[in-house]
């Protein structure tokens, strides 16, 4: 009967341990090719209407952005709203050119040959 609950201990353990995984990985950041970008003017807007009414707006930017070598790459992403002018952003990239996330940060926070870059 010990065997049955510590069985059923360890697998409600490893069921929270997994819970918390799937809660605090963010795995649209996870072994991505990371370049920075450097926001300096407003999105290209694109409205989309839901089917009970409502109105979405969407804000897409075609940049170059630099990873940590210095190499450029035009990059296309959207965001839910229009990004601060003279934002520097540490782009998350899958499959080459598809950015899944993002993260503003400071311009001492870029990799050199990346500051370099956006001077």
């Amino acid at each position: 009967m010990k065997k049955v609950f510590f069985g059923i201990g360890a697998l409600l353990i490893l069921f929270v341990a997994g819970l918390v995984v799937l809660m605090t990985v963010d795995f649209n950041r996870l072994n991505k090719d990371t370049y920075y970008v450097h926001i300096t003017a407003d999105g290209e807007v694109e409205e989309y209407k839901a089917s009970n009414g409502e109105i979405f707006k969407m804000y897409w930017y075609e940049l170059p952005a630099y990873n940590k070598n210095g190499e450029e790459k035009t990059l296309k992403f959207s965001a839910h709203k229009n990004l601060r002018h003279d934002a520097y952003l540490k782009l998350y990239v899958k499959k080459e050119t598809e950015v899944s996330s993002y993260d503003e940060v400071k311009f001492h926070e870029l990799p050199n040959k990346a500051q370099d870059q956006m001077k």
